[in-house]
């Protein structure tokens, strides 16, 4: 088994549920008390958003290669960043590690694409709803890419983001703005919803949505299994 480095914190919320869903995954596999090898670097998130919110991208490099750096020189043989905005600097965080660097949105693909979607919505971060390094790569790959045509509603998202779900602060009313959102994305022919922030699915069930949602969070944690126990 191979061990697995996690850079964490980005934020502390969903962190726990790819700790708790690659044990998981491990277990599911391999049986028994069989638990994942694995190793976490948890980043001041404070660090993380100011840079995200300068747009500060080289900023940003160091933070995370400096975590994934230091989880290589702990052993780990593969790295996940744990959160879908990091991928921003996905590309060059592998470059400066020896490591295999598993994307999140790779996963995500694989994951649509084993469905026969070609529209989807995505929900996120501003930076993962209003750049292109998240909607090229889906693009890329055949996918017609929506999101939420307000601005308003994009910063709603954000600031619930920052100020509730990544608190572990679950309320009903943000849950209800969170499906209004969606229906309207459904409404324009999504036919699928990425929850393209790790933190999303602590809010949002499959149960919740009449189409499929994709959790990243459990995509890239299976990836990860995946690679592990390859």
């Amino acid at each position: 088994m191979k061990k697995i480095g996690l850079v964490g914190g980005i934020s502390w919320t969903s962190t726990i549920d790819y700790y708790r869903l690659i044990n998981e995954g491990v277990n599911k596999r391999r049986g028994g008390l069989h638990y994942a090898e694995c190793l976490i670097y948890s980043v001041d998130f404070h660090l993380f958003q100011k840079a995200n919110a300068a747009h500060d991208w080289n900023a940003v490099l160091e933070l995370l290669t400096g975590a994934s750096v230091n989880l290589e020189k702990a052993g780990a043989e593969l790295i996940l960043l744990c959160a879908n905005t990091a991928h921003i600097v996905a590309e060059r965080v592998s470059e400066r590690t020896r490591l295999p660097l598993i994307d999140i949105r790779t996963a995500t693909v694989k994951a649509i694409q084993s469905k026969g979607l070609k529209r989807v919505g995505l929900i996120g971060t501003t930076y993962t709803m209003e750049l292109d390094f998240y909607k090229s790569r889906l693009q890329e790959n055949g996918l017609e890419v929506i999101v939420p045509a307000e601005a308003a509603d994009r910063a709603f998202i954000e600031h619930s983001l920052l100020h509730e779900l990544g608190k572990g602060i679950l309320l009903a009313e943000t849950k209800t703005r969170y499906l209004e959102i969606i229906e309207r994305l459904i409404s324009q022919g999504a036919e699928g919803i990425i929850l393209g922030c790790t933190e999303i699915p602590l809010l949002i069930k499959p149960e919740d949505v009449p189409v499929s949602i994709f959790n990243t969070t459990q995509l890239h944690a299976e990836a990860a299994v995946e690679m592990a126990l390859a």
